[in-house]
């Protein structure tokens, strides 16, 4: 969204957490506290980004927090889903399956290469791109030291 509250994305993702409008709707039923999904309200968005994200971090088990954290973006970009079938077809193939980095990220489960590519940029560009910015500025501890 590049913090643009009224973004919508060329698949559809709206708002500055760039909900899919099922996820959303989903999401929303989730949390009555949040009300009915309003992704383009970037209180609404912020409130639920936070909130699904812990709920993605509770259902992925990485080997340490940098892991967890790797999983549950993959998540939150792509669908949890995904990232399960992910990790059966690593484990099938010999590759830890608690392991994102140079593990369970290679392995392409069926998605099209378009998604897949898009998929594995989105935790390597906040985990390994901007995490060490912020961590430099001062803006928390960072989780892949």
């Amino acid at each position: 969204s590049r913090w643009d509250p009224s973004a919508v994305s060329p698949v559809g993702a709206r708002g500055l957490a760039q909900f899919m409008p099922a996820t959303a709707g989903w999401w929303g039923g989730q949390r009555p506290d949040l009300g009915a999904a309003q992704p383009f309200d970037p209180a609404w968005a912020l409130r639920a980004q936070a909130g699904y994200m812990k709920w993605l971090l509770d259902r992925v088990d990485g080997r340490d927090e940098c892991h967890d954290w790797a999983f549950a973006l993959s998540a939150y970009n792509g669908g949890l889903g995904w990232v399960q079938r992910d990790q059966v077809k690593a484990s099938v193939q010999g590759l830890p399956r608690d392991e994102w980095w140079g593990s369970v990220e290679t392995v392409n489960a069926g998605r099209s290469k378009a998604a897949w590519d898009e998929n594995r940029k989105y935790p390597r560009r906040i985990l390994r791109a901007l995490e060490p910015v912020y961590v430099a500025a001062g803006w928390g501890r960072g989780v892949c030291r």
